[in-house]
């Protein structure tokens, strides 16, 4: 089978040029709109009802209402009568009401409860710290494991990546202002994991070109270490793209979140991995 021949690093000013615009604007839309936290994060009680007869969701507001529910937010799942519903927290006496409430009044519309999460203010701020500290020292950790596997030059390169991948996947979630909890969270940390595994690959191979061409330049060995890997490159990203395009569409709730954040990563990483990466590794190499 003929090799590609493609000429990636040709175009790397253009790409590192629009990766750079759209990271200082994630980063402006996230300072500017900030996150849509779950119950997770910024604490309250979160309860998932079902009815098995159509229901209007503003009568639920119209109930909650006469409930004496001050702050609510009520979400229906697409072409379901299903409703996430999130409220300040509630003590064990004042939800037992609630939903007791809830099944009589809707005892007609074939009410059933799904789910009923509640989370502290306090618990949810630590749970919030903690998240970041994840994201933190995971990087940290990629930042070292790579310099001893490989060399100095290769560890910027993987962790600046992987910073892009994730400032631009949150970035989205503060334009579209979808939830952001611990599924989210843990959606993250794959998609560092993925972009990484794709990242190593490509750096694994530029470093048996560097052996077995050692009469070319660098930037001729990366490119064809790009070429080398580039099937490899699409086809699991088309295979885990099918699967995360089934999780999307034939599931709901937390999963249904879990691989929106996942496609996004599998897209943004994909990307960064040819065109952020391994320019990189060429730039630390001129500098070295």
């Amino acid at each position: 089978m003929k090799k590609t021949e493609i000429n990636f690093l040709k175009l790397t000013p253009f790409f590192l040029t629009i990766s750079s615009l759209i990271v200082i604007i994630s980063f402006f839309i996230i300072n500017k709109k900030g996150f849509n936290y779950g119950v997770d994060f910024s604490g309250g009680t979160e309860l998932q009802v079902q009815f098995s007869k159509k229901v209007d969701d503003n009568s639920i507001r119209t109930f909650l209402s006469t409930q004496k529910i001050k702050n609510f937010n009520v979400q229906s799942f697409d072409g379901k009568n299903e409703f996430l519903i999130r409220i300040d927290s509630l003590n064990d006496k004042k939800l037992k009401k609630l939903t007791d409430n809830f099944r009589s009044k809707f005892s007609s519309k074939g009410f059933v409860m799904r789910r009923v999460d509640s989370v502290g203010p306090q618990i949810g701020s630590e749970l919030k710290k903690k998240g970041l500290l994840a994201l933190f020292y995971s990087l940290l950790i990629i930042l070292i494991y790579v310099g001893l596997r490989f060399d100095y030059e290769y560890a910027p390169g993987a962790v600046i990546c992987l910073f892009h991948d994730t400032i631009i996947t949150l970035g989205i979630f503060a334009l579209l202002q979808r939830e952001v909890n611990l599924q989210t969270l843990a959606a993250v940390l794959t998609i560092i994991g993925y972009s990484l595994n794709d990242t190593i690959v490509t750096f694994d191979r530029i470093r048996e070109n560097l052996a077995l061409y050692r009469d070319k330049a660098f930037p001729w060995i990366v490119n064809r270490s790009l070429n080398d890997v580039l099937s490899r490159t699409i086809l699991t990203s088309l295979t885990t793209g099918l699967a995360v395009f089934a999780m999307y569409f034939w599931a709901d709730g937390v999963i249904r979140d879990f691989a929106f954040t996942l496609g996004i990563g599998i897209v943004v990483g994909t990307y960064s991995s040819v065109y952020i990466a391994s320019p990189l590794v060429q730039f630390m190499a001129r500098f070295k």
